[in-house]
């Protein structure tokens, strides 16, 4: 038992010291900076939809298939999924080794669990930009074929109601966190008072922007559940999509939009000073 101990320290060792080499907080950097692109991407092709052009798909995979027409584009997505992977790879280690700046053992816990959720994040994230960027094609639905799947086990039902209402929770989370400023507490802001502003601002309503979205997809999941219906749950796509047919739908998307583009623009700061 005491091996098993020591090893697991000595691997969180290794993981510290390899995320504190400069290449590798520059690589982070990168990375999220290149999720801020994402997001701005996503808010682009929102507001095409709200303003009557639904053609392109509004989520990660039509950012990508989005940059991946032209060769600039195609060479910039590379540089994007190796930041993605870099930041996969942090989140990994934080998950490991925990936060140094954590007072608590109970937030300590929650932010490793955390982390490693976004470590799955961003490695999904790095296997679809590389899939994209190598010119491979996705009819998309991957929501919509998962919850086909377990919507035929023996009490499918119950297990995509419960996995909606878990996501509706996260987005509530999310929102109130993105109200609360609860962003800051992994930054280490900027003594310029225009520069903290924005920061904060751009990130409050951001993250509030993409707390909303996570919760509408977690009621259409939950939807998909109650109505037997995979077709409801389709991502971010669906989400948006469907709030775009609701009245004064364009409206909102526009908002949501602009809300999703303030989160890009605060991925900028956060790769600047986030605590890497």
């Amino acid at each position: 038992m005491a091996d098993v101990s020591s090893a697991a320290s000595d691997a969180a060792g290794t993981v510290r010291e390899a995320a504190r080499s400069t290449p590798a907080k520059v690589a982070v950097r990168v990375g999220i900076l290149a999720y801020g692109v994402t997001h701005l991407l996503i808010a682009w092709l929102a507001l095409q939809v709200a303003f009557g052009n639904s053609g392109q798909r509004t989520d990660q995979q039509g950012a990508f298939q989005t940059l991946a027409q032209g060769t600039a584009g195609r060479i910039l997505l590379w540089v994007l999924a190796l930041g993605f992977a870099a930041v996969a790879l942090w989140r990994a280690g934080e998950a490991a080794a925990g936060f140094s700046y954590r007072s608590s053992h109970k937030e300590q816990i929650f932010s490793r669990v955390t982390s490693g959720a976004k470590a799955v994040i961003f490695a999904a994230l790095t296997v679809l930009a590389i899939r994209t960027a190598l010119g491979g094609s996705s009819s998309g639905g991957g929501g919509q074929q998962a919850a086909a799947g377990v919507l035929g086990w023996p009490g499918g039902q119950w297990i995509v109601g419960i996995a909606g209402i878990v996501i509706v929770v996260v987005g509530a989370v999310t929102v109130k966190n993105g109200w609360q400023k609860k962003f800051t507490e992994d930054m280490t802001l900027p003594l310029d008072q225009h520069a903290r502003r924005a920061a904060v601002r751009t990130g409050q309503v951001g993250t509030i922007a993409k707390g909303v979205v996570t919760a509408l997809v977690g009621v259409l999941v939950v939807v998909a559940a109650v109505r037997f219906d995979p077709n409801q749950a389709n991502g971010l796509d669906s989400a948006l999509k469907t709030l775009a047919g609701q009245p004064f739908g364009s409206v909102l998307l526009v908002l949501v939009a602009l809300g999703l583009a303030a989160f890009g623009v605060f991925c900028a700061f956060d790769a600047r000073y986030h605590r890497v």
